[in-house]
């Protein structure tokens, strides 16, 4: 596998690069064994849970944030 350096990905334009950390996640996220938590990320990610029941309507979608990062708000 080649290596990619940061500047070498600095270079790329910012849809680029939002690319390219979609694709990295999507690789993390169908690894075949779970990420391990610590105890304050657990909390934290049931915290961040907990507000969402209790106020679904704040924040912004997926695609509202993409498309405001892609410059197409």
């Amino acid at each position: 596998m080649s290596k990619v350096s940061l500047a070498d990905l600095l270079e790329l334009g910012v849809a680029e690069r939002i690319q390219m950390v979609e694709d990295l996640w999507d690789s993390i996220a169908t690894m075949p064994y779970p990420l391990k938590l610590t105890e304050a990320q657990r909390e934290e990610l049931d915290q961040r849970l907990e507000d969402l029941h209790q106020n679904p309507n704040d924040g912004s979608s997926w695609e509202e944030v993409k498309r405001r990062l892609l410059g197409q708000a």
